[in-house]
């Protein structure tokens, strides 16, 4: 067995005696509408559902984002007979799982990072297999999962250069991390070498599971319902967005306004909270606003539409043939595109794209993005676009291309997994 760094030793023995305060910690969580009061004994590896007969793969992934990223597995999976596990961390994931994850899939809760709960969760669903997407290293569950004997693995792994030097500052505490992970598969060549220079023994860039995860679902209702409402006006879209990018938008819509007097802008914010404090700001400016959960749909009148709510997205993004992709004009390293490209919309973004920096490129490159900086370069954008409707459906067609060539990354993925898979095929079922 292989030792542990001082280091994670003293995290476990840290998060040990911590465990009597999580329940604090959850409730004050739970009072800022993070946490599900239903589910909280979840949080302590309490499972609220039965674990299913047969072998079971486990994986995790800490939002929307990454849980949808996990879709094309989960499917490929259930094709061969394994039961599935997904977890999550957030209330929305949590939702979106609920709808979306086929029979034979379940969500529970990802414990917290206590090696009580931990242990107390593994007992209860005895994977075979765990994958944990993207960057999600909690210590415990990393090192416990390999102590119970699952093969446990990284997919669509990345690792901003940031965090590289800041674990290059740590060799011990990340070797000793990824020491315990069979097989790390990355999303492109810059992720495969860090965490290879970090230590992981068995890496290989597969690509990015993104490209390959179906479009965001939305309900015909409610589409049926914002088309009638919105009929006959020009319409665009800033998805995601954060503090100091709201501001640029509403900015923006006044320089568009100016020459596109019926125009729409739709904001819907990451946190969908903050959106009455964006409303505020939009009336303050002088603008007509309203908000989806408040206001019902957008009024004739309405300029600026909040839309304050979860889940979404699918539904905006058919709405509106122009994007602004939020956490781009702030340096917060830029939410993916890959669902708006993938339903043909035109894309807006901001500088700081790290977090999805190849996507990013492949779409500039290939005609179907438009890097912007403030809201007067947002505005001249969508003013042109609205204005000739042949270069705008060009764009979108362009963006849909564009993804569609990087697809691919399950295929990749599974030849990887192979031997790991095969190793737990003979293994007896667990009733």
């Amino acid at each position: 067995m292989t030792r542990r760094p001082l280091a994670l030793a003293a995290y476990a023995l840290a998060t040990r005696a911590a465990a009597p305060l999580a329940g604090r910690f959850l409730e004050w969580r739970t009072k800022r509408g993070k946490e599900d009061r239903e589910r909280r004994g979840e949080r302590f590896g309490v499972a609220s559902l039965p674990r299913p007969n047969g072998r079971l793969v486990w994986m995790h992934g800490a939002s929307n984002g990454e849980t949808m990223s996990l879709l094309p597995l989960v499917d490929r999976f259930r094709a061969q007979d394994f039961r599935v596990l997904v977890t999550s961390g957030t209330i929305a994931s949590a939702s979106l799982m609920q709808r979306r994850l086929p029979p034979g899939a379940v969500h529970q809760y990802l414990p917290l990072d206590s090696p009580r709960f931990v242990d107390r969760f593994l007992a209860h669903w005895q994977p075979e297999v765990a994958i944990f997407a993207e960057s999600e290293l909690w210590p415990n569950l990393i090192m416990q999962t390999h102590r119970a004997g699952a093969s446990l693995m990284l997919v669509n792994a990345r690792m901003s250069e940031r965090s590289f030097q800041r674990w290059r500052r740590a060799p011990s505490i990340i070797g000793g991390l990824l020491n315990h992970i069979d097989l790390v598969m990355a999303q492109s060549d810059p992720d495969a070498f860090r965490y290879g220079a970090l230590g992981a023994q068995n890496v290989v860039n597969a690509g990015n599971l993104k490209f390959d995860a179906p479009p965001p679902p939305a309900d015909a209702m409610k589409l049926a319902a914002m088309s009638a409402a919105v009929a006959g006006r020009a319409v665009w879209l800033a998805a995601s967005t954060h503090p100091g990018e709201d501001e640029e938008i509403i900015a923006a819509h006044r320089l568009i306004a100016s020459r596109i007097p019926d125009m729409l802008t739709i904001i819907v914010p990451r946190h969908p909270h903050r959106g009455a404090d964006i409303c505020e700001i939009a009336r303050l400016e002088g603008h007509r606003a309203a908000l989806r959960t408040r206001d019902g749909l957008p009024a004739r009148d309405t300029e600026i539409y909040v839309a304050d709510t979860t889940g979404e997205l699918g539904l905006f993004f058919r709405l509106s043939p122009i994007a602004f992709i939020g956490a781009t004009l702030v340096d917060k390293g830029g939410h993916n595109p890959i669902e708006p490209a993938k339903l043909g919309v035109a894309i807006l973004h901001g500088p700081h794209v790290r977090n999805a920096a190849d996507t990013y490129a492949a779409l500039d490159r290939e005609g179907g993005a438009i890097e912007i900086v403030d809201a007067k370069s947002i505005a001249q954008q969508v003013i042109s676009l609205i204005g000739d409707v042949g270069p705008l459906r060009a764009m979108g067609e362009k963006a849909f291309a564009a993804v569609g060539t990087l697809a691919g990354a399950t295929d990749r993925c599974f030849a990887a997994m192979a031997p790991f898979l095969e190793a737990k095929a003979d293994a007896p079922e667990r009733a």
